[in-house]
């Protein structure tokens, strides 16, 4: 019977060096595997070029890198870039480069699937299969950071938790890779240059401000009223506004942060003066952003972007309360790379 080999990145680097002691080697052997693993972002054991061959085939006897691979890349007319990620117990997520003319962004996923039901994404029509390790959301950067330099002529500059799944709902996982991603002996990106986006969780927002962790918070939110958005994010109903509002309170009491909004305006749900002053109710306790998101069809024609005069009233209502506004339009949108549209149709 075949003894199924463990992950080696799944190993600290304290393991590695214990693992190396055991096998009558220096302890040091570890520290030279874990920059090839973290730093160098090596895909096989060949690749440590500085480690004997001997060193290399043992590790190879006893290990595996579960290294996802990019199955398929799409290119928009826009410059966006979708990867389809192959994971090495062959499930499938998605990752988005976006390119602007000061920076790329990484849109990466956490999670096969979905753990929460919000009606207008695609991605919660997916059955949440499993949580990514950290390893794979690390591939996902690196994959993403490689597309930057070459198509784009740059390093990739800022990272966001918006792919499939939600973030919070895998927090030890998500942490443990935006460690790697930020670490000196990772990656070495500023935790400034990243934002995790959650649909609101509140016990989880608490924890990520005791923890005290250094990278930005989007709050997914479409709707100020109760129940509103329980009836586009069913999830509200158990974890109410109120419920959100306090967590985000405790959490800008603890980093001082400022918080983004990510906000969607429907036809007919959501783009009445009411909500908009709703949403200016809820904003008034910390500093906020609003991102006023164009909404990306998911091909049922239940949800459809609100008309620009319902965006112009919301723009001007919250400028009159001087709360920072602003309007995104979606890139990739020809091929489902958009927000709400990452589904696995590749």
């Amino acid at each position: 019977m075949e003894v199924k080999k463990k992950d080696i990145r799944a190993l600290t680097k304290e393991q590695l060096r214990e693992f190396f002691v055991k096998q009558g080697d220096k302890a040091f052997r570890g520290n030279q595997v874990y920059e090839w693993l973290w730093q160098k972002s090596a895909y096989s054991f060949e690749d440590m070029t500085n480690i004997s061959l001997e060193t290399r085939q043992m590790l190879e006897a006893n290990f595996v890198i579960n290294h996802i691979k990019v199955d398929q890349m799409q290119r928009s007319a826009d410059g966006t870039i979708k990867n389809a990620v192959r994971l090495h117990d062959d499930l499938i997520v998605e990752s988005v480069l976006i390119p602007t003319a000061t920076r790329t962004t990484a849109c990466v996923s956490s999670q096969v699937g979905c753990s929460l039901d919000c009606r207008f994404c695609a991605t919660s029509r997916l059955k949440r299969m499993r949580n990514l390790n950290p390893d794979e959301i690390y591939d996902q950067v690196v994959a993403i950071d490689n597309e930057s330099r070459l198509y784009h002529n740059r390093p990739l500059s800022n990272i966001v938790f918006m792919g499939m799944g939600e973030p919070l709902m895998n927090y030890n996982n998500v942490l443990k890779a935006i460690d790697k991603i930020t670490s000196a002996e990772g990656l070495g990106m500023s935790p400034k240059r990243i934002v995790v986006s959650t649909s609101g969780v509140p016990k989880m927002i608490r924890k990520m401000a005791d923890d005290k962790v250094k990278f930005k918070l989007a709050v997914s939110l479409h709707s100020a009223i109760d129940e509103i958005r329980t009836s586009i994010m069913p999830f509200n109903a158990t974890f109410p506004l109120n419920d959100l509002r306090e967590a985000l309170q405790y959490w800008y009491a603890a980093t001082k942060n400022r918080i983004t909004y990510e906000y969607v305006v429907w036809d007919k749900i959501n783009d009445k003066r009411k909500d908009a002053e709703a949403l200016v109710e809820f904003c008034k306790f910390a500093p906020s952003k609003v991102n006023l998101i164009e909404y990306n069809p998911i091909d049922d024609g239940e949800f459809q972007q609100a008309n620009s005069k319902a965006i112009d009233m919301y723009v001007s209502v919250l400028e009159a309360h001087n709360i920072t506004v602003t309007v995104r339009r979606s890139r990739g949108k020809d091929i489902d790379a958009a927000c709400g549209q990452l589904a696995n149709k590749s």
